[in-house]
């Protein structure tokens, strides 16, 4: 019993030594403590030391001022989303589209003898509409309206929903499958357009807020940092296709596509496209297409019914440590150019093979989809400065880009036939595109419609290249309507633009 009363003697005059010692080592003088604030470094409104070794160092932090639009951003300096979200807000819109399907029902003998087009016990394929659901930007007061292609691809109804309930039908305007980007228009007037800002700007780590509709819960906020810029995830399908995704981390979920991206000013950084995710619904990244290049794109689609991009004309990979080691050079960033073709922009600008591009514009490139993404902001006849790297020689190059027929006038508006038997869109290949990919000849299916023959009896997806029909070379949308009428037994023939192998498909008219 004594012994264990003088154990708990020495506890408390333990616990008494050290709290005397404590309040003793907080009246220190501050020549020999560190201050701790009770608001974060960042927002304290002067200068916050940190002690590093026996160094003092000071960091100045941002004080805003009243009539500075960050100030908006601060309350009693603690972050605030209040204004970005209040500013933001009336410019998103949710959309709802409508399109049918054609589902085909389930046929066993197709398991055993194949394609059910040859079963006549067959019930065949059945239409079905179905609804899809997201959001848009508000960009003019007269009713423009941008959002993802994805989003309207197919739609037969497209609905526009405002942020005060009010609702609209929809006219599609444009699209741009290389970006996902779908321009719309409604009959308003006196809407909150919401204003661009630069893209460019935008610095990882700093905060942003998306806005949209997810899970048709309308005019949803969320926050989030820039967690990534100039991000690639091999998500858009084309052999054109174009990443260079602002990734970040604020929550966006399905119905979320198409809306905005905003910094704390309210301002568009980007439209709101994808997420990385395993289940489905976010989990963790989402990814937008920055807004200075869907200023570009929404502009195009006005102006001229199409976008109108510049193209270098080269084959050119990605540089990284392995890619550098195979190619045996010292450089691990940039793009390398492993072909040139002739006759076009690159060429006739000086560009040659194994030249290495690392800046154009003054803007450091890192990957092909960066360098695409800065292309794509260029009209054909305008010239690019590119910065190369030759065999460690550096050169800056003056480069009027070329149109897809290697011409220096705009992109001519692609002549699209609907093709009815097939239930597809059907393009002429342009020149670039026979001699990038090594097509004697071919006309490519730009789009697949739902419900059509092939959707229906093949796995073909869009930007497949007919080559032969019933072993009949193809080189125009013309010849593939004479040899569909004129045969009742067919067999397409052709492939994708990046690959090498054949695919046929056979059927019966």
């Amino acid at each position: 019993m004594l012994r264990f009363l003088s154990y708990i003697t020495a506890v408390l005059v333990g616990g008494l030594i050290v709290f005397y010692s404590l309040q003793f080592t907080s009246h220190t003088s501050p020549q020999n403590s560190q201050t701790v604030s009770d608001t974060p470094a960042f927002f304290a409104p002067s200068l916050v030391a940190q002690k590093t070794g026996d160094q003092q160092v000071s960091f100045p932090s941002p004080t805003p001022t009243p009539s500075s639009p960050t100030y908006q951003s601060f309350v009693n300096d603690k972050l605030d989303f209040t204004f970005a979200a209040e500013r933001s807000l009336p410019s998103v819109v949710h959309i709802r589209s409508e399109a049918t399907v054609t589902r085909r029902s389930y046929d066993p003998f197709a398991e055993i003898f194949g394609d059910d087009f040859f079963n006549p016990f067959s019930s065949g394929p059945r239409k079905q509409k179905v609804e899809g659901s997201g959001s848009g930007v508000i960009i003019s007061s007269d009713g423009y309206i941008v959002t993802n292609n994805h989003v309207i691809d197919q739609a037969e109804k497209m609905e526009i929903t405002l942020n005060n309930k009010q609702r609209y039908t929809a006219q599609l305007v444009g699209t741009d499958p290389s970006t996902d980007i779908a321009l719309l228009k409604i009959d308003a007037k006196g809407l909150s357009p919401m204003r661009f800002d630069n893209s460019d700007v935008v610095k990882v780590g700093q905060w942003v807020v998306a806005v949209g509709n997810p899970f048709k819960l309308a005019s949803t906020v969320t926050a989030g940092i820039v967690s990534a810029k100039g991000r690639s995830i091999n998500i858009l399908k084309g052999d054109m296709a174009i990443e260079s995704f602002i990734q970040t981390d604020a929550a966006v979920n399905p119905g979320n596509s198409g809306g905005a991206l905003v910094n704390l000013e309210g301002k568009l950084i980007g439209i709101n496209t994808a997420i990385a995710t395993p289940t489905g619904v976010y989990a963790g990244y989402s990814f937008a297409v920055p807004s200075n290049l869907v200023e570009k794109i929404v502009d195009d689609l006005k102006r001229f019914g199409r976008v109108q991009r510049g193209y270098l004309g080269v084959q050119m990979i990605t540089l990284d440590g392995k890619v550098a080691e195979k190619l045996n050079t010292p450089i691990t960033e940039g793009v390398y150019i492993g072909e040139v073709y002739e006759g076009a922009a690159a060429a006739k600008g000086g560009i040659k093979s194994d030249d290495i591009i690392t800046h154009i514009d003054n803007r450091k490139i890192n990957s092909t989809s960066q360098l695409m993404a800065e292309l794509s902001r260029h009209r054909p006849g305008e010239t690019v400065h590119i910065k190369i790297n030759r065999q460690g020689s550096i050169l800056d190059l003056k480069v009027p880009l070329l149109n897809s027929d290697g011409e220096k006038g705009l992109n001519r508006s692609m002549k699209t036939t609907f093709n009815e038997l097939l239930g597809v869109d059907l393009q002429e290949l342009t020149k670039l595109e026979k001699q990038r990919y090594s097509f004697e000849s071919g006309v490519k299916i730009s789009k697949i419609h739902r419900g059509g023959n092939l959707s229906n009896l093949s796995d073909i997806r869009d930007g497949f290249v007919i080559t032969d029909i019933n072993k009949e070379p193809v080189k125009t949308v013309n010849d593939v309507s004479d040899l569909l009428n004129n045969n009742e037994y067919l067999t397409i023939q052709g492939r994708y633009p990046e690959s090498e192998q054949v695919y046929r498909y056979s059927f019966k008219r």
